[in-house]
């Protein structure tokens, strides 16, 4: 990855629909987004939402949809915010990444995490494991996922790994992503160790999570990139903000009340085209390379239109609305 451009905000779209959505309405958001003129559109990796009872909630596959993305829209990139490893098996993951970055001609990013909602798991039959297992699972899958990709074709021996929860047998036919060696990889969290450790190790992009101090933890991050002799300049850092954005206090209200959560709220950039941006500029300031929208009704289009007409154009290097191309 090149290293980060000073002064540079990237702006992505982040999907995470209160009540679930159909391939239609995320098409029509995602390519909203690539009118609007960010930088990407990412979506997240669920099977239910905020409330695990909720019935109007309806779950789509998060890499099956952006299969789908990758051949109906043309510049955005696209990626997961973040898959949750315990819900696919490394191997089987890392092809399904190539495949869509293949599909997308080289726009693909993968975002990935140990998974957290158990309920989740529970309602659709998938293990969860204590969170110490589910960080050594993250380990071994992050060796796998990258050394299938950085694998040649033919190569003799295969790629093969040995671990305490996952074994591959000399793979001569890996997974071939448009991207070399690979996708970036986003790593994030709160966690003091060992999610910094990973991220380090793997990441081409850091996350800082929402809530607590977030230029502590990039300073945790860069440290831990130090301790392995990594340049902590080569690694990009990004932060997520839930947005509610509007001209008037009736269109702020409507959009704040979408918001998933009490949490979210707190955290979340509520108010005009100039609050938004100037909380972009606050995170840029603590040392965000990239901003993830946090968008909740996949039907308002008109939002987003209105932060790329709005917001994006005050925004250090954002692309811009009327060219798709960056200042």
């Amino acid at each position: 990855m090149a290293p980060r451009e000073p002064g540079r905000v990237r702006m992505r779209v982040l999907m995470e629909p209160r009540h679930g959505a159909r391939y239609a309405d995320i098409l029509a958001l995602a390519l909203a987004t690539e009118r609007a003129g960010f930088e990407a559109f990412f979506r997240s990796d669920h099977l239910l939402g905020v409330d695990p009872h909720d019935p109007e909630y309806r779950p789509t596959d998060c890499w099956t949809t952006l299969g789908g993305l990758a051949r109906d829209t043309s510049r955005v990139r696209l990626g997961s915010l973040v898959t949750a490893a315990t819900f696919r098996p490394p191997g089987l993951l890392a092809t399904i990444v190539a495949s869509v970055d293949e599909m997308s001609g080289g726009r693909i990013e993968l975002g990935i995490g140990t998974g957290w909602y158990g309920r989740e798991h529970d309602a659709f039959g998938l293990g969860f494991p204590a969170t110490g297992q589910r960080f050594d699972r993250l380990d071994e899958a992050l060796a796998i996922i990258t050394g299938l990709w950085a694998t040649e074709p033919g190569a003799e021996p295969g790629f093969s790994f040995a671990g305490e929860h996952f074994r591959i047998d000399d793979n001569r036919t890996p997974p071939r992503p448009a991207q070399r060696p690979g996708p970036p990889i986003i790593i994030g969290g709160a966690g003091p160790k060992r999610t910094p450790a990973l991220a380090a190790r793997y990441a081409t992009e850091f996350n800082g999570a929402l809530g607590g101090d977030l230029r502590e933890r990039y300073a945790i991050f860069d440290r831990a990139c130090e301790v392995i002799g990594r340049d902590p300049g080569q690694a990009g850092h990004s932060a997520v903000l839930p947005v509610a954005c509007g001209t008037t206090s009736a269109d702020v209200q409507r959009r704040a009340e979408v918001i998933g959560s009490e949490f979210m709220r707190t955290h979340a950039a509520i108010g005009t085209p100039q609050h938004l941006t100037d909380r972009i500029a606050e995170l840029a300031g603590i040392g965000a390379d990239t901003v993830y929208l946090h968008i909740y009704d996949v039907h308002d289009l008109d939002q987003i239109a209105l932060i790329g007409a709005e917001v994006l154009p005050h925004v250090p290097g954002a692309a811009r609305p009327e060219t798709g191309v960056t200042s």
